[in-house]
């Protein structure tokens, strides 16, 4: 049998973000720890935070892998979305599901296996748990990774999803890391707020997700960012980029968040009689023109994608 099908990637979803960068690195340690060959890999580029991640603590960047062996031994984190994953997911041999996101269904598996999904704020942070007493034994680097998914998917603690079991152990980390969270997290943020290298394209996938209502399909994108008129700058292009982004991907519209970090808040595009219908029905708002604020959203798994109303 090909070797590296006998190695265990670990990987997490399409346009990787900071959790799905760094919990594959955490979770393929630890099965290394416990005899089992494994391997992190990624699924797409990871976005301007994760990258600075994975070069502050010593990494080296994961592999993009574009396509999946047959029989392939993977362990899949921070998803169970198969639209978030490659299209012959189901031809590798999944052994376990590590996630925080709710059940969509759709994986099928070669037997019985290992899934776990907590209501948590982080993919790290359950992995922190099911590691027991081995987590004694991560290294500095290792920490790191895992504060740092903590602290993007929290905001720093900002998010509603935030729990109490995620701001503990990332004080605790930070303890043992001798860091300063607050000035960490901004390091992390301001990395995740620039832009500049990025087409309107890239942007608008950046950080986003396929989902459907009432048959509807979305390409809900979330931009987070310390600093939202880099973002609102670029707003005609960006929803002008909207129809190219649509008819490339198969989704009927792209509904792009851009979410203020630091005055808790989400700016929503309105390109159109539609969106400004998801807009007034899914989040009570009135609108005039194409954009409109949303007091308080910080989070597409909580308060955006629960509430998207036709």
């Amino acid at each position: 049998m090909d070797k590296d099908i006998m190695t265990t990637l670990v990987f997490g979803h399409k346009s990787p973000d900071t959790d799905s960068t760094g919990s594959p690195l955490i979770w393929a340690w630890y099965l290394n720890q416990q005899g089992v060959e494994a391997k992190p890999v990624l699924l797409g580029t990871p976005n301007t935070e994760a990258a600075f991640v994975v070069e502050k603590w010593g990494f080296e960047t994961p592999e993009i892998i574009t396509e999946l062996a047959e029989g392939q031994d993977v362990v899949i984190v921070d998803t169970n979305n198969p639209a978030e994953l490659f299209d012959n997911i189901n031809d590798a041999n999944i052994t376990a599901i590590i996630d925080h996101h709710k059940l969509v269904g759709g994986l099928e598996t070669k037997g019985p296996i290992d899934i776990t999904i907590r209501p948590l704020a982080c993919t790290a942070t359950i992995m922190h748990d099911l590691m027991g007493d081995d987590a004694a034994k991560m290294p500095d680097n290792i920490k790191g990774a895992m504060l740092s998914c903590i602290l993007s998917d929290t905001l720093e603690f900002r998010s509603p999803t935030t729990t109490d079991v995620d701001r503990a152990l990332a004080e605790k980390l930070a303890g043992e890391l001798n860091l300063d969270i607050s000035a960490y997290a901004s390091e992390m943020f301001e990395a995740k707020s620039d832009i500049s290298a990025f087409s309107d394209a890239e942007l608008i996938r950046m950080d986003s997700k396929e989902y459907a209502v009432e048959g509807t399909k979305f390409r809900v994108s979330v931009l987070e960012t310390t600093a939202p008129k880099l973002v609102l700058d670029r707003k005609a292009s960006l929803i002008e980029s909207f129809k190219a982004v649509e008819a490339e991907d198969g989704v009927d519209q792209v509904l792009l968040f851009v979410v203020d970090i630091l005055n808790e808040e989400a700016t929503l595009f309105v390109p159109n009689d539609l969106v400004k219908g998801v807009a007034e029905k899914s989040f009570g708002a009135t609108v005039d023109g194409d954009s409109v604020v949303l007091p308080g959203i910080m989070s597409r798994k909580k308060q955006i994608i629960p509430n998207l109303k036709l």
